[in-house]
């Protein structure tokens, strides 16, 4: 029950300071400059791809004009490129070879069609449930088997049929390359990988090189080694561009086995889906909107069925092309129908001077893509997430049997890996200095484990006084008979058994234990559900010190265990947080528990009040506050600013009894209060209402109506004001009540404050799941960034 605060989409229109959208001039403008920027890489990008393929050249084109327009006038995801894509070369490739070139146009269409019907059954949320171990595994050996193909002709040879005759005829080609292409392979490669570093150059030079590398650099790779092959006059292939003839490119049946030609179809549509809406999703994130995947995987199964009938490559919504398009400033769907008219336009226009380029520069371009598609950042995560047999098992399948099976077989090692975990577990018997044994299970207690479990504690001396101490994982009934059973005929021998439970979701072992499920030994004898419920019946002690030691010595002893990985990666990376969270110091207010959050998520800010002093006030002014905005927005480049103001607030309680305007002298308090005049002013001007209830009375709209006024101080700092001018950074508006443990969000259209309810919805794949909404509005799915507003 959770809302990302940070993405969704009651922070996007109605609860947040996001400055109004550019006037239609305005985003026209930003529109085309981005549209061009993507043109100039689609262009040999997409050439590249039909030259991998075995495709005429054309169909490259074809298909970046139709992914340009039809997916950017009737998707779900504005800023998303779609085109020919990489994912997908081996895969056509391989049509191509076994049904020839209008058989694979069919089978384009078919899949088209198939994702038209999956858009209308509204799955498209059930792709995501891939692991990402088998995705970036089957687009890393997708990129090594383009990477090992296109090094052929780069070389000057032909690439064979498959990577593994590829691999065994690189030798061969390595003992007699061809000069020419060679130089024009390595010009492109070393013009690819040098041109985004022409920035980092030292002084003016750096200045000038981080202007020109504005360029795009596949363009320029591109333009240097076809300008190096006329300067020299090199004898190289070049591409052909036949006269598009719409009639000699309509579709046919493929000629083969009902089976095989489902197969391809299921495969086309399966890679092609995936990748469009892993892709959409990251530029929701990228752009900070929330899209429709339905509709952008109707939208890719039209485009799909359109390019098959006129003669172009698959299309799936492009990574590269779509992270060009949002930095560059693409503001609507706009900039990628006008990227997809220049493509067509250039393939009308242009094709005199796109038949000069050299296969071998094109052959390059689509190396150096391959290898890119291979990320090491992909590896370390799927490598802390032990996953990485997946990975290595779908990168050799992809390379030796295709993508289908390269698919399968990860998929496959993943099912293995996930039974493997869940038969594994450990059982530790330690035996204390005071006769006492403890029994410390790690991992789940299946029947599996059940012979291993009996073993350690038939081992256990029979009066021995046991501690059995469950680290929460699955318990299946066999396990827990056996546990059972055990601590009956351990206590009739005169032996005792405390059973412990260190996660806060589990089942209470026995109902007869001494020790409760969640709890440990020591002064807190309370449910471990959350450490600090129930804190009375903690006994009092007159040093509040030893019980704050009591505390650490908890967390050392439970907690600490299990965040220390995340602390430490957190110690070595530094801190990130997506969020400033500006809240009051009242020690009832727990940011953590009401967003959810955890280490390096919040970087938050505490003051009597929640105050935002504004600067140029006399006598209030205050840089401490000023200061950590400051270096939120620009040093950790924060993306939203919560300021949550709570119940009972003593602050504004003072504020109404006017501490601050007292005779005499002003105390440290009363100077601080000041900053909240501007908060009583507004009370009586326009005071804020909630949505859905009265206020309680006149303290509490002063709470609600402060948040507002402190969102609005906060726009007097320049850091602020200049990134949410930029659209890059959000003020949100909070409240949280103590009584009712509610959490209310500030619509800024109506001037309200609305609560964050809780709300089950059905899931695609028909499970339960526990959701938040307000006002009606779901909340974007997937995101994982930043914290988390339970409710």
């Amino acid at each position: 029950m959770t809302l990302d605060i940070s993405s969704a989409p009651i922070a996007s229109d109605t609860t947040d300071h996001a400055p109004p959208g550019p006037n239609s001039r305005v985003r026209w403008a930003q529109d085309l400059s981005a549209s061009l920027v993507v043109f100039l890489i689609a262009v040999p990008f997409s050439l590249g791809i039909a030259l991998a393929t075995g495709a005429p050249l054309t169909a490259g084109l074809v298909s970046a004009a139709v992914g340009g327009i039809v997916v950017g006038l009737f998707g779900g995801t504005p800023l998303q490129v779609s085109g020919p894509s990489a994912a997908l070369t081996v895969i056509t490739a391989g049509l191509v070879a076994q049904y020839g070139w209008q058989a694979t146009c069919a089978v384009t269409v078919a899949a088209g069609l198939l994702q038209l019907l999956l858009g209308v059954r509204r799955v498209a949320r059930t792709a995501l449930a891939v692991s990402p171990a088998i995705v970036h595994g089957m687009l890393a050996g997708v990129g090594l088997t383009i990477a090992i193909a296109q090094l052929h002709v780069v070389l000057g040879g032909s690439p064979q049929s498959s990577a593994i005759a590829n691999l065994l005829a690189l030798p061969s080609q390595f003992a007699g390359p061809h000069p020419p292409a060679l130089l024009a392979g390595t010009v492109t490669v070393a013009t690819l990988l040098g041109w985004p570093r022409l920035g980092r150059l030292p002084g003016r030079a750096g200045e000038f090189g981080a202007r020109l590398a504005k360029v795009p650099g596949p363009l320029v790779a591109v333009a240097v080694a076809t300008a190096l092959a006329l300067a020299l006059d090199l004898r190289l292939a070049h591409i052909q561009l036949p006269a598009w003839q719409p009639r000699s490119l309509v579709p046919a049946l493929p000629h083969g086995s009902l089976t095989e030609v489902l197969a391809a179809v299921l495969n086309v549509t399966a890679v092609a889906s995936v990748e469009s809406l892993l892709s959409a999703v990251a530029v929701d994130r990228m752009s900070r909107r929330t899209g429709d995947l339905d509709r952008e995987l109707r939208a890719q199964g039209l485009a799909n069925t359109v390019s098959g009938l006129v003669g172009g490559l698959p299309i799936a919504g492009g990574a590269v092309r779509s992270t060009a398009n949002v930095r560059a400033g693409g503001q609507t769907k706009w900039a990628s129908v006008l990227h997809g008219a220049w493509v067509l336009a250039a393939a009308l226009a242009l094709a005199g001077g796109l038949r000069r380029i050299p296969l071998a520069a094109l052959a390059a371009l689509v190396l150096v893509v391959g290898l890119q598609m291979v990320s090491f950042a992909h590896i370390r995560k799927v490598h802390r997430h032990r996953e990485f047999p997946v990975y290595l098992t779908t990168v050799l399948g992809v390379v030796g049997f295709g993508v289908l099976w390269g698919v399968g077989l990860g998929a496959g090692t993943a099912v293995l890996l996930a039974l493997y975990r869940l038969t594994r577990a450990h059982v530790d018997v330690e035996p204390g200095p005071d006769g006492s044994v403890t029994v410390q299970t790690h991992g789940p207690l299946t029947f599996t484990a059940v012979p291993r479990l009996s073993r350690a504690l038939a081992s256990i001396p029979a009066d021995a006084e046991v501690t059995v101490v469950h680290d929460g994982s699955f318990l299946d009934h066999a396990a827990y008979e056996t546990l059972h059973n055990w601590r009956a005929g351990h206590q009739a021998a005169g032996g005792r058994v405390s059973m412990v439970t260190r996660r806060p979701d589990d089942e209470v072992l026995d109902p007869d234990g001494t020790v409760r499920a969640g709890s440990s030994p020591g002064p807190h004898r309370c449910r471990a559900w959350t450490p600090w419920v129930g804190h009375h019946c903690i006994e009092q002690q007159e040093d509040p010190h030893g019980r704050l030691l009591d505390g650490v010595r908890v967390f050392q002893q439970h907690t600490a265990p299990l965040i220390r990985p995340e602390l430490a990666r957190l110690a070595r990376e530094g801190q990130t947080p997506s969020q400033l969270f500006l809240t009051c110091a009242d020690s009832r207010m727990v940011t953590s528990m009401i967003t959810n959050s955890g280490p390096g998520d919040l970087f938050t800010v505490r003051n009597v009040g929640n105050l935002v002093p504004a600067p140029f006030e006399p006598g209030a002014a205050d840089d401490s506050v000023a200061a950590a905005v400051q270096y939120a927005v620009e040093a950790l480049e924060v993306r939203s600013i919560t300021v949550c103001g709570h119940s009972g607030c003593g602050a504004m309680k003072a504020l109404l009894d006017g501490v601050h305007e007292r005779p005499g002298p002003p105390t440290p308090l009363a100077r601080w209060l000041r900053n909240g005049r501007g908060s009583l002013d507004r009370l009586r001007r326009a005071p804020a209402e909630f949505a859905d209830r009265p206020v309680v009375d006149l303290a509490e709209q002063l709470c609600i109506t402060n948040v507002v006024q402190q969102l609005d101080q906060l726009m007097a700092n320049p850091a602020v004001e200049r990134r949410v001018e930029e659209g890059t950074l959000r003020l949100v508006g909070m409240y949280f009540d103590f009584a009712t443990a509610q959490a209310y969000v500030l619509d800024r259209v109506a001037g309200t404050f609305s609560p964050v309810e809780a709300r089950t919805e059905e899931r695609p794949d028909g499970v339960s799941a526990e959701r938040v909404r307000q006002d009606g509005r779901v909340p974007a799915e997937g995101s994982g960034e930043g914290p988390q507003l339970a409710a």
